[in-house]
């Protein structure tokens, strides 16, 4: 597997992954059954920001966005979403794009790295991201309209990275 910068023509690979999970609706509020071109703008970053691919025999099996949580005065934490291609869990690609996050945030200068909801019932999320380091610093309760759990939780995490 390789990380790299994902390019636009990334974006129709992406797309397919992207609009599954959201109508799963277990791990992002994203908007769900957007078009390819309504979907781009949530997933694909522009500077400061970017996004990354995960690539395995040619194909993207996941991505990953990153940039400042916040501008101004805030821009020196940093924040990530990920995906992973369902049909590609259970592999570690979640865990080497969220050390590919960590080392970009680190190398950028940012003082620390911000997640601002995890689904407090996405098991495995909680459980990779605490095993990288971060703490759940509160927790948001029932900000998040699950379709099997019904409200639960959002979690911040957060790391120090200086």
């Amino acid at each position: 597997m390789i990380i790299r910068d994902a390019e636009s023509r990334d974006w129709p690979d992406i797309y397919p992954f992207y609009a599954e999970i959201m109508k799963e609706g277990r791990t992002y509020p994203f908007p769900e059954r957007q078009s390819l071109d309504e979907a781009r703008p949530w997933w694909m970053e522009q500077a400061p920001g970017k996004t990354v691919v995960a690539i395995s025999d040619d194909v993207v099996i996941g991505s990953a966005k990153m940039g400042p949580n916040r501008p101004g005065r805030g821009s020196h934490v940093a924040t990530a979403s990920f995906l992973v291609d369902p049909a590609h869990q259970g592999k570690g690609i979640g865990r080497a794009l969220g050390q590919h996050v960590l080392d970009w945030s680190r190398a950028e200068g940012f003082h620390g790295i911000q997640f601002n909801a995890v689904v407090e019932s996405n098991h495995p999320a909680v459980h990779l991201w605490r095993s990288l380091g971060f703490d759940v610093i509160g927790t948001v309760p029932e900000a998040f309209d699950h379709p099997e759990d019904g409200l639960v939780g959002l979690h911040v995490m957060y790391q120090r990275l200086k």
